[in-house]
């Protein structure tokens, strides 16, 4: 696209002219001009990029690349879809954990753009060695710019600019072909859940865990009171009659058996 290639063209027994500025200047309507496209042979060339979602927040999305570096892709727009086993999912629908793949296809195609511009007049005016005023079909003049070292026919002998002279036609032809390189570039984003855990083999037992009632706490027995011990000493209230009472008894009774005795013996 930086490059062209500028080709003039002489018609046998005409005048013919081809300048890099020729046709630059007010082009009228007796100025034709064609452009064809030839394509070449394209070339394909296809990058798969992985990574494995790490954190999603908002449009924020940090993802670990396949060589291990992480990567932080802020303000991932709405718009942006990823095909989840075959479903359209959108940043916020993204988890950690998700496997992610980018395919990029770049297809370069080489053209060829040529544009060919033709003219017919007479010389109204030469200004040697940079210019020329044809008077068109139309009997409008117009001033064309010749470029250094141009040479022309005229009735089978060349000639450069100097040797033109007023009142010759001249069928002036340029030819312009310019490179170019068409790039384009397809993207496709797809992902995949993460893999749930294997199953155990069929012949391995497999331990299930019931969680044990909790017990309820019950109150604890009340001790029973421990027994007080007999006062020692009598209530302030008992009296001492029923002991004197008692002692008069036991000794009435040792009175009465002395006296047994005695008559006795």
């Amino acid at each position: 696209m930086n490059l062209s290639r500028v080709r003039h063209i002489l018609t046998p027994g005409l005048l013919a002219a081809g300048a890099y500025g020729v046709f630059s200047v007010g082009m009228f309507a007796q100025v034709q001009t064609e452009t064809t496209t030839a394509h070449g042979p394209s070339t394909h060339e296809v990058k798969v990029e992985r990574a494995e979602v790490l954190y999603v927040t908002g449009n924020d999305l940090v993802v670990k690349m396949e060589d291990g570096q992480v990567r932080h892709i802020p303000n991932v727009p709405e718009s942006a879809k990823v095909d989840v086993d075959g479903k359209e999912l959108g940043i916020h629908d993204l988890k950690p954990g998700m496997h992610l793949q980018r395919t990029i296809t770049t297809t370069t195609t080489p053209k060829t753009v040529t544009t060919v511009q033709s003219v017919r007049g007479k010389v109204w005016q030469v200004s040697p060695p940079n210019s020329v005023i044809l008077t068109l079909e139309d009997n409008t003049n117009q001033k064309f710019s010749i470029p250094k070292g141009q040479k022309f026919t005229v009735d089978g002998q060349q000639t450069d600019a100097f040797g033109l002279r007023k009142g010759m036609m001249i069928s002036a032809t340029k030819v312009v072909e310019v490179p170019e390189t068409v790039v384009q570039q397809q993207r496709q984003l797809t992902g995949k859940m993460p893999p749930p855990p294997p199953a155990p083999p069929a012949d391995t037992p497999i331990l299930v865990v019931i969680a044990a009632p909790v017990p309820v706490p019950t109150a604890a027995p009340v001790e029973a009171a421990a027994a007080e011990p007999a006062p020692t000493k009598l209530p302030k209230t008992a009296s001492m009659t029923p002991l004197i009472g008692l002692l008069g008894l036991v000794s009435l009774s040792l009175s009465l058996a002395i006296g047994v005795i005695r008559r006795s013996s």
